[in-house]
C-alpha cells in the first residue's frame, strides 16, 4: 500500500500565500519560463501574491542570476556561467509538471525484486515517490537525504544511504566514503539527473556531484536519464560523462528536435513523455 504520494502538478493559478517563499520564487520563475517574459501583475495574478511581494522576489532572483528585470515585469535568464547552481527548493518548482510525467513513466519500467540507485535531484525524487506509490518492492541506494526520508516510510523497500558529508545547502552526501561503497555495488538500474545535456556530454556544476554521478554510472547495469527539456542547455563546468554512457533518455514533449536526432544517432533510447492534456494546452 502506498503511504507516500507523488506531488501533484502545480497549478501555475494556485495561491502561494501558504509556501515558504523559496518555493514560491520556484513557482514564479516556472511561470516565466512557460511564457519568456510577463508582467508583475500577470505574475501576481498567476501565483496569487501581491504585488509587493512579486516585485521583492523579483529583485531577489535578478540578484541571485536567474532572471532580468525589465520595465514592469521581468524575463527568463539564461545564465552562461557553468558553475551556477539553483537552489534545490527553487528547481524542484521548475518545469514541475514535466518532471512529474518523466518519473511516473520512467518507474513504469520498473518491477519489484529490482535493485535501484537513485541519484541526487528533483525529477529523481519524484520517481522515488512514485516507486513508493506504486509499491514496488525494491532494494534502493541514494545519497540524497530528502529522497531516502521519502523511501524509509515505506516497509516495501529495502533502503541503503551512501554515507559521506552532505552538501551545504544541499540535501545531497557526497565523498569517498559513498564512492567507495557504489564501487561494491552492481545494481539493476540507476536512475541518473544531471544539471545540463550539451554536444554529447551530461555536466555538472560541482566536481563532488560530478564524480558521484560517475559512480553510480559506473555502479548499474542500465542507466536511465531524468532530464526534462530545460536540461538541454549550455554545458555546466564539470564533465560527468559521454551520453554514450546512457541507455536511455526520458525527457519531455518541448525537447527540440535536433536534440532528440542528437541522440538517436548515437543509438539512446529516448521516450518523449506527453504532458496531460490541461498542460499541454
Amino acid at each position: 500500500m502506498a503511504i507516500s504520494s507523488l506531488p501533484a502538478a502545480r497549478n501555475p493559478s494556485v495561491k502561494t500565500a501558504q509556501l515558504i517563499p523559496v518555493q514560491r520564487r520556484g513557482i514564479l520563475l516556472d511561470f516565466l519560463r512557460q511564457r519568456g517574459a510577463a508582467s508583475v501583475n500577470d505574475i501576481a495574478e498567476a501565483i496569487g501574491a501581491s504585488l509587493a511581494t512579486v516585485r521583492r522576489d523579483l529583485e531577489q532572483l535578478e540578484g541571485e542570476g536567474y532572471l532580468s528585470r525589465t520595465r514592469g515585469g521581468a524575463l527568463v535568464q539564461e545564465t552562461s556561467a557553468t558553475t551556477f547552481e539553483p537552489d534545490s527548493e527553487i528547481a524542484a518548482e521548475v518545469a514541475r509538471t514535466e518532471k512529474t510525467a518523466i518519473a511516473r513513466a520512467a518507474v513504469g519500467t520498473l518491477s519489484s525484486g529490482d535493485s535501484v540507485i537513485f541519484d541526487s535531484g528533483s525529477t529523481v525524487h519524484m520517481a522515488a515517490l512514485a516507486a513508493v506509490d506504486a509499491g514496488l518492492a525494491l532494494t534502493a541506494v541514494t545519497n540524497d537525504l530528502r529522497i531516502g526520508l521519502s523511501l524509509s516510510k515505506a516497509a516495501q523497500v529495502q533502503l541503503i544511504m551512501l554515507g559521506g558529508r552532505v552538501r551545504r545547502g544541499s540535501p545531497t552526501m557526497v565523498g569517498e566514503p559513498a564512492r567507495a561503497l557504489l564501487g561494491e555495488l552492481r545494481a539493476d538500474v540507476a536512475f541518473i539527473g544531471t544539471h545540463a545535456i550539451s554536444e554529447g556530454v551530461l555536466s555538472d556544476t560541482s566536481m563532488e556531484i560530478a564524480s558521484m554521478k560517475r559512480a553510480m554510472i559506473a555502479a548499474a547495469r542500465r542507466v536511465v536519464l531524468l532530464a526534462d527539456s530545460t536540461k538541454f542547455r549550455p554545458a555546466a563546468f564539470f564533465k560527468i560523462c559521454d551520453v554514450s554512457l546512457v541507455h536511455e533518455v526520458y525527457t519531455d514533449a518541448a525537447v527540440r528536435p535536433e536534440h532528440l536526432a542528437f541522440l538517436h544517432e548515437r543509438g539512446v533510447r529516448t521516450t518523449v513523455v506527453e504532458l496531460p492534456a490541461s498542460r499541454a494546452a
